[in-house]
């Protein structure tokens, strides 16, 4: 589906990847909500989704983790040459993300990387930078659901095909942070490793067992 929107590419296609915090959160978000709402296509990027679709009786699958996503575009970029642009996380973060990834996949065409840590009064350079390089895919990593929100002010001003909020990506391709053990991804645990590596995440993670309770409860928004 992905590769399709490579040839068809107008308008820009944004890609979601919710999961059970980003679905709370877009519940007190109107601007968030509506904004996934006409997402071209949401990732089930979470066990708890594929959860609560299923009971609610929608014929999902599987979950589909927004980096392993990513991961499998990069490799596309590598055997068909997609442009691909980096941008957000920390000061040199993307930066060893691609240098890993050209170690791990090859020939991964990624023409241009742009840091995080830009002001508003930024953004247009920023903007002409990434339409000068037109790049098939633009990864952006800066948080939910900031990500997404510049995705949407910008998009049609954006010359390229497809853009991805990407969350913490940059900083688990770069080494900075571990994944869960492939064990724990399979068993839908991953999100109990992240919480044990970063416990300043409880806050956040106090939104699994409202959003359980909420779908439990019938209550649909």
């Amino acid at each position: 589906t992905i590769e399709g929107f490579f040839k068809n590419s107008e308008p820009p296609k944004l890609i979601a990847t919710a999961n059970a915090e980003m679905v709370m959160l877009a519940n007190e978000d109107k601007e968030f909500k509506k904004i996934l709402d006409e997402a071209t296509l949401v990732v089930p990027d979470g066990a708890g989704v594929v959860w609560a679709a299923r009971h609610q009786g929608d014929n999902m699958p599987e979950r589909v983790a927004g980096f392993d996503l990513v991961q499998e575009l990069l490799k596309k970029s590598s055997q068909k040459q997609y442009k691909v642009f980096f941008l957000g996380a920390g000061r040199g973060v993307a930066e060893q993300a691609k240098l890993n990834a050209e170690k791990k996949y090859g020939a991964v065409n990624i023409v241009g990387i742009q840091d995080g840590y830009f002001k508003p009064e930024d953004e247009a350079g920023i903007i002409a930078k990434i339409n000068e390089l037109r790049p098939d895919l633009l990864l952006v990593a800066l948080g939910v659901p900031r990500q997404e929100k510049w995705l949407k002010k910008n998009l049609n001003q954006l010359n390229i095909k497809v853009a991805i909020g990407v969350g913490g990506t940059f900083d688990v391709m770069a080494g900075n942070v571990k994944r869960a053990p492939l064990w724990m991804q399979k068993a839908n645990l991953e999100w109990s490793y992240r919480l044990f590596l970063q416990p300043q995440r409880i806050f956040r993670m106090m939104a699994i067992p409202e959003f359980m309770l909420k779908v439990l409860l019938g209550k649909k928004d």
